[in-house]
């Protein structure tokens, strides 16, 4: 498959196409290849990566069909732009900025278009970080009872951050990225990003306090 036949109105799929033995290739190698024009071991990278690129896309823009675009988008700057990694970091680390700056981007022209997260999805990888288990958990009291308001709470305090502190959100809280994997991908430095991930944490708290009650 070729950068160009991403779809457009769903979730990507990619098939199995090229040598067997180039998903036995380690990045560094896939990486070198795709630099010399190697499209079959890009398809192998796309297939490695895809996913979580479209998972961390549409937990911000909350749409598949701007989520399948900006991957596309993402995947085809990326081997337009193939030729000109250094490998200073990792290329998941590499494609992820990508990746986050078209979404970042997307969002500021967005910005009146309203966004609706749901509570499972925040779920998902939630086990990585105890303060969002303990926001969204099986035992947090009236759940049961409550889950839409909670919902509705939940999708207004997500949307009263900023774009790069609920990126960060869900780069750690559900994407369960390192501290220093988000550095990277955000370019800027670790301590940024854990300023920022407490800041949102405080934030949702406060928003969601009546429900730790």
């Amino acid at each position: 498959m070729r950068p160009a036949d991403f779809a457009r109105d769903r979730p990507i799929e990619i098939p199995v196409s090229g040598p067997q033995s180039l998903g036995d290739l380690d990045e560094p190698s896939l990486v070198r290849r795709a630099q010399g024009g190697d499209l079959d071991a890009f398809d192998v990278l796309v297939r490695r990566h895809q996913e979580r690129v479209y998972a961390t896309v549409y937990h911000m823009t909350a749409n598949h069909e701007d989520a399948a675009d900006i991957t596309q988008e993402t995947f085809i700057k990326a081997y337009n732009a193939l030729r000109g990694f250094k490998g200073d970091c990792s290329f998941f680390t590499w494609l992820y900025r990508i990746g986050v700056n078209r979404t970042l981007n997307f969002l500021k022209q967005r910005r009146n278009r309203p966004l609706q997260f749901s509570l499972n999805d925040l779920d998902f990888n939630a086990e990585h970080d105890p303060d969002i288990v303990a926001l969204v958990s099986e035992q947090t009291p009236r759940r049961a009872i409550d889950l839409t308001e909670l919902q509705q709470k939940l999708n207004a305090a997500m949307l009263k951050l900023s774009e790069v502190h609920r990126m960060v959100v869900i780069l750690h809280d559900i994407q369960g990225l390192p501290h220093e994997e988000i550095a990277g991908i955000m370019d800027c430095n670790s301590g940024t990003v854990r300023s920022r991930l407490f800041y949102a944490r405080q934030q949702l708290q406060a928003l969601l306090s009546d429900y730790l009650k």
